[in-house]
Order: structure tokens, then sequence, then C-alpha cells
């Protein structure tokens, strides 16, 4: 087996703005030390107006990185810029994950795979049932759209306060896609097999409305893609009524298992180690 302390020496990085609250350095840097790979991941803040110049110099070495994670607010451009994106990151117009090779800048979004190895790793057959509600028609939203549509769901329910940006994705996403008002939330949620909130409700430990969970089918898995805290006012009131609820967390962490196989060479293992690590952090920049 190849010595990876000499055969790979990469840099690779996250940009946005603002870029401080990242956790992908910790995330990045705790499987560099663990697989022992004379690489480095760090934060770069770019404005906006900056952003079109950080990739042409990305694109010609000048900064010396051989890829990245991108995040808000630059995921639409990254795919404008990028030389060549696969067909999902195409249909999602924006892409998390950048990477060199052959001379050109490719393009991919992870966050949906993020999503879905969360809940396989979490809810082991939480895809068995047929209906899905997501709360929310925001960027986060179309990943996790598509990634329900590619597991097969029959009828996913995207409920927005503004349901012309509901109506977007089903332009976006076909016909399986159903768009409704914030205030047909309870309604569409009876019988339902998976309910996602990709808002920001209850972040930061902000309330969060009162939702109809005893409407879900009984065997119904509760999930939310806010993680801070984890324990969500979303999740709180699913798991007293009994159902299966998996936190966001774990989104995080697998959505940036894709980009360091593409950047060090290796495919990390999302750990307990890990968890608790991002989990300590957070207590300490909650």
């Amino acid at each position: 087996m190849p010595d990876l302390r000499e055969t790979i020496n990469h840099r690779a990085f996250v940009v946005g703005y603002p870029i401080t609250h990242s956790r992908s350095p910790l995330i990045h840097g705790y499987w560099l030390k663990t697989l022992d790979i004379a690489g480095s991941y760090e934060r770069i803040e770019v404005a906006p107006e900056g952003f079109a110049s950080f990739i042409t110099d990305l694109k010609s070495g000048a900064l010396g990185f051989c890829g990245g994670n991108v995040t808000i607010p630059h995921k639409e451009a990254a795919f404008r810029y990028a030389d060549e994106a696969d067909n999902l990151t195409v249909e999602l117009g924006a892409a998390n994950t950048l990477w060199l090779e052959d001379g050109r800048l490719k393009a991919t979004n992870t966050d949906g795979i993020g999503f879905l190895a969360n809940l396989d790793d979490r809810h082991p057959g939480w895809d068995g049932g047929k209906k899905a509600v997501v709360l929310g028609a925001g960027g986060a939203s179309r990943a996790i759209v598509q990634a329900l549509r590619e597991r097969a769901f029959a009828e996913i329910h995207v409920v927005n306060r503004t349901v012309d940006r509901a109506e977007e994705l089903v332009h976006r996403f076909g016909s399986r896609i159903h768009a409704h008002p914030l205030a047909a939330c309870n309604e569409v949620m009876r019988g339902a097999d998976l309910f996602v909130n990709t808002t920001s409700l209850g972040m930061g430990g902000a309330d969060a409305p009162l939702l109809a969970f005893d409407g879900l089918a009984p065997s119904a898995v509760v999930t939310d893609i806010v993680y801070v805290p984890l324990m969500t006012p979303f999740l709180e009131q699913a798991q007293r009524l009994g159902l299966a609820t998996v936190d966001g967390l774990g989104m995080l962490l697998h959505q940036a298992v894709p980009g360091f196989e593409k950047w060090f060479g290796i495919r990390p293992v999302v750990d307990r180690t890990l968890r608790d690590l991002i989990i300590a952090d957070m207590e300490v920049r909650a």
C-alpha cells in the first residue's frame, strides 16, 4: 500500500460569504488526521462581487487548490462557472463541490447524497413509504426534493409560505411534486410517511409552529435539516408522539464524503467520533 503522506499533498477549501460559521474544516481536518494524509482544507471568504475572479484563479492553478466546497451565497454561481457538471447538478442549477480534472473545473452537488445517507444510516428502511411532505421551498429544498424523487416516492408535497416558490419545484422536478400554501400543511401531512423540515424554523432555539404530526402514518419518519439544536422543536413534537426522528447533523457529515474522496483519493467514513467532535464544537459555538 502506498504511503499517503508522500503520494498525496493536496489543498482544498470551502468558500462562502460569510464563512466563519462553517464546520467543514473541522470535518475534513478530522479525516486528514485520522487517515494520515498530508493535505489541507481551509476557509476562504469571498464576497459575491469577487467570486468570478476567485474561480478564474482556481482554474488557472494560481491558488494551488485541487478543489473545494462552495456554500451560501455562491452555489448557483459555482454551477454557472464550472466547465462540466453531472446531470443531477444541471437539474438543480447549483453546485457545492468543485474539483480540477484534466484542466477543467468540474462540479457536483452532494446535498441530496448527504440527506439520503443520513437517513439510511440513522433509520434504515425509512424510504419504504410513498408520500413525503417537505416544509420549505428554498435552496436546500431543491436537493431534497430531487433526492426523494430519485428514491421513488410517489407523492412529494412541498409546503411553503409563498406557494409560487413551491410551484417552481413542481416545474423543475415533475408531476410527482405538488405545491401547497403553508395553511394547508396539517391537511397535507395526513397519512404521510416522511416529513422533512428544510426551513430555518427552530434554528438556534427559535420557536416553531405546532404541526399535526399526529396525522402522519404511525410508521412515519420526521427529519430536520436544522442541526443546532440537534433536537429541534419539530423533532420534539414528533418524538412526544412516539414517531421516529432523525436529526440533521448527519446530512452535514455525509455530504462531505464525496468531495474528500475527489480531492484526497480515499473515501472517508462518518463515524461516532466525528459526530461527537462536531457536537462538542456546536456546544461551544452554538
